[in-house]
């Protein structure tokens, strides 16, 4: 399974950005998306989740500003990031929990980030 992930930059505070992730593979099933993010010096922290019914969840930190959504035809995830601020500066990850044809089961996986840098 690979991740590709894209729409990283820079923007100045108060901006958007809009992330967008694609898996491709060995794909049955997506029962879960998630963006991750780690800052310089910081450990991976969650950011949002969104399940295969398109329920949501996510870090307070983000809370009222991120939107997080999916198509599942397409297998793919989107992050819209409002009203960012310098905190948010960090490597995004998309992370998928994939049932596989080959094997069965499920499996995690992260794709290989993506940069947000939020500076005036």
């Amino acid at each position: 399974v690979q991740l590709q992930a894209s729409g990283g930059g820079s923007v100045q505070p108060g901006g958007s950005l809009r992330l967008s992730c694609v898996a491709s593979g060995d794909i049955a099933a997506i029962n879960l998306h998630q963006w991750y993010r780690q800052a310089p010096g910081s450990q991976r922290e969650f950011v949002a989740g969104i399940t295969r019914g398109g329920t949501t969840y996510y870090a307070d930190s983000v809370k009222g500003r991120f939107t997080i959504s999916r198509d599942n035809g397409l297998n793919t995830v989107d992050l819209q990031m409002n009203s960012l601020q310098p905190e948010d500066t960090a490597v995004y990850y998309c992370n998928v929990n994939v049932g596989q044809w080959v094997g069965g089961g499920w499996t995690n996986y992260f794709g290989q980030g993506t940069q947000v840098t939020v500076s005036s």
